[in-house]
């Protein structure tokens, strides 16, 4: 047990320097699972869409938790075991659509000038550059906490869960038109204005991007989608929090957007970054 501990520990430690500007993502063993079969759910982090696993780690989760239909109360939490990949498992009772939250516990990183510059280059968190520039610290380290804030919208007992479900379908209706708006209090959240499982490759998904519960001006949204050829999808939030996707294929889409701010006092350190992102299976038609 010991040396499990010890092991975990040391993995956790030798994760945060590279992946503290990294993506993360949660990934189900199906986006469209059937009602009642177990589905596992895997996170993962890395670039482009090349993710290494990352397993349970009990001292990270601030909270990891279901919402959906069949789902009593508020919410549920995820189990799973500590160490392991898969994260966690569910079985879903009810047909409808769901939402897989996690939320991690701040990890703190001390990055290098230039690495830290070119981290919010590939972010989009120029105005954090300029913050820097202005106070003269441009050349200097930086102390950051990150933390994690990641959903996955899953469609559980479609009538045919490897393609569209039928647009006359009463079924359809009904999974079609409840819960994928639905805010679920991340502090940072990416939230879908449409159904992705009611589209189809090419259309526009309007995305709003929240802060603390509030819409979130001038971030930068990235669409990565697993077979993407047509190079960088990515918008601005307006005023509103809203940005637009065109999402040109089918398959699975992960949206993502990162935000930076000066860290509360009480941290220590000089920066605060959160990760949003969003995973789901468009549909191919």
């Amino acid at each position: 047990m010991y040396r499990s501990r010890v092991a975990l520990s040391l993995l956790v430690a030798l994760w945060a320097l590279p992946l503290a500007a990294h993506d993360f993502w949660i990934v189900p063993s199906s986006f469209r699972p059937a009602v009642g079969s177990p589905l596992a759910l895997r996170m993962r982090v890395g670039e482009n869409l090349k993710g290494d696993p990352v397993p349970r780690d009990p001292a990270l989760v601030e909270r990891f938790a279901l919402f959906g239909p069949g789902v009593p109360g508020a919410a549920v939490p995820v189990p799973g075991v500590a160490g392991a990949d898969p994260a966690g498992f569910v079985r879903i009772a009810e047909a409808g659509l769901y939402t897989v939250v996690y939320r991690s516990h701040r990890t703190r990183i001390d990055l290098p000038p230039e690495k830290f510059d070119e981290a919010l280059r590939r972010e989009g968190l120029e105005r954090i550059l300029e913050l820097r520039q202005s106070r003269g610290e441009s050349l200097k380290p930086s102390t950051v906490v990150f933390s994690r804030c990641a959903k996955a919208l899953l469609l559980v007992g479609a009538p045919d869960a490897t393609s569209p479900m039928p647009a006359t379908s009463a079924t359809s209706a009904t999974l079609a038109t409840s819960g994928f708006d639905r805010p679920v209090g991340l502090t940072l959240e990416l939230i879908p204005e449409k159904n992705p499982y009611a589209l189809k490759a090419g259309d526009e998904l309007p995305v709003r991007l929240l802060y603390e519960g509030k819409p979130l001006a001038g971030a930068l949204v990235v669409a990565l989608g697993l077979h993407q050829t047509d190079g960088r999808i990515a918008a601005r939030t307006g005023k509103d929090g809203r940005a637009r996707l065109r999402l040109p294929e089918g398959g699975f889409w992960l949206i993502k957007s990162v935000h930076m701010v000066p860290a509360p006092h009480d941290t220590g350190v000089d920066w605060e970054s959160l990760w949003a992102s969003l995973t789901f299976d468009l549909p191919v038609r």
